[in-house]
């Protein structure tokens, strides 16, 4: 019965967020059901931990999204970074995470653990460095050569949003550490049993997030500016990453067919997991 009301408790939960991100336009139709979907499965098969970090991702990302708005107005009608999200990009930036989600509740470990942590700090990393990077006043630079790119930009980095990434990573892994804390999710990074043993699982799981958010982030940018599908706009001869630029098709001009933006983002989280996983051997 219990876990019928997990289950239960979950969808409530889940669709209560996910309706109040539509309604604030932080979600689409579609980005909503599909929120709901991935919080129930992450409160039910998961603890606090799992939902509380997806929850810290979206709820931050969302917040931040709104910051200048009309300046990042402009942006959006070249990249296809929006600050309202659809299905695609709520699966690319949760996908993985619930997947981890199911696998710690099927074979319990540390290690699903320490890829969570670095998946979602990879993707709060990249959506904190977007939205606050592009704020910058110093245009930023390509991740390959250093030229000077339009805020917004694929591939492009800059400092602002690079100690951006970095706090985003830091709070994912210290969140992630006192979620485990109050949901007493038997994590073996959060053993009450000594103060030695608090203060290794705090320091292990913040540099997984700190550590794993920035290469994520990093590899992100570095997947943008080579490999990721790029279209020319038939009216002004822009590059840009949207299917239309001033309401017309755009036409290929570069990258991996396959490779958008959402493909980028889950490409970059894998990475931003393994390298967390590293902490295993600390």
């Amino acid at each position: 019965m219990s876990v019928w009301l997990d289950w239960l408790i979950g969808f409530a939960c889940a669709g209560l967020i996910a309706g109040l991100g539509y309604r604030k336009q932080w979600l689409s139709g579609s980005g909503a059901i599909a929120a709901a979907m991935m919080g129930t499965i992450y409160y039910a098969a998961g603890s606090l931990l799992w939902f509380g970090l997806l929850i810290l991702f979206f709820i931050s990302g969302s917040v931040l999204s709104r910051m200048k708005r009309e300046r990042k107005r402009r942006m959006e009608q070249d990249y296809a970074k929006g600050s309202r999200r659809d299905a695609g990009q709520v699966f690319a930036n949760g996908g993985l995470g619930m997947l981890l989600c199911l696998g710690n509740a099927i074979v319990p470990h540390e290690a699903w653990v320490l890829a969570f942590i670095g998946i979602m700090a990879t993707v709060t990393a990249d959506t904190w460095a977007t939205e606050l990077g592009s704020l910058s006043r110093k245009p930023p630079r390509s991740v390959l050569n250093g030229r000077v790119l339009e805020p917004g930009a694929s591939g492009g980095v800059s400092l602002r949003g690079t100690l951006a990434a970095a706090a985003g990573g830091i709070i994912i892994g210290g969140a992630a550490w006192l979620f485990s804390l109050l949901s007493s999710s038997g994590n073996p990074y959060t053993d009450l049993s000594s103060f030695t043993s608090i203060v290794y699982g705090a320091w292990i799981m913040v540099l997984a997030g700190l550590v794993g958010g920035l290469a994520g982030c990093f590899a992100d940018s570095y997947l943008g500016a080579t490999v990721q599908l790029m279209h020319r706009c038939t009216v002004c001869g822009k590059i840009v990453e949207t299917d239309m630029h001033h309401e017309q098709p755009t036409v290929y001009a570069r990258g991996w067919r396959w490779m958008n933006n959402d493909m980028v983002n889950a490409v970059s989280s894998i990475i931003g997991g393994a390298v967390a996983l590293l902490f295993l051997v600390i």
